[in-house]
């Protein structure tokens, strides 16, 4: 799914409210949850999961086509824990 998709989802789930408003407020939350780990700060939505950044250290790689060993910068990446709800519901549903 992607988000125009999802705003899509909810305006037809929230007739009463218009596809422009609930892609602000969709954009707005994303926003925020960038925001807070732009700051170091960790985001949990209970039920469905928490966001935080991870640091990954300087290292030194292999560029795949050459073999040449490559300096990697160190880089703050986001993370993603599914909350037990989540995982719960995944793991019940049949495939």
């Amino acid at each position: 799914m992607i988000k125009s998709e999802l705003v899509q989802r909810i305006a037809e789930t929230n007739p009463h409210l218009y596809q422009r408003d609930v892609e602000n407020i969709v954009d707005a939350i994303l926003d925020e949850i960038t925001r807070a780990l732009a700051r170091g700060d960790r985001v949990e939505l209970r039920g469905f999961g928490a966001f935080s950044v991870k640091e990954r250290p300087a290292r030194l790689g292999r560029n795949p086509r050459t073999g040449e060993q490559v300096k990697v910068t160190e880089k703050v990446v986001p993370y993603f824990k599914t909350g037990k709800e989540m995982r719960e519901r995944l793991n019940r549903r049949p495939r």
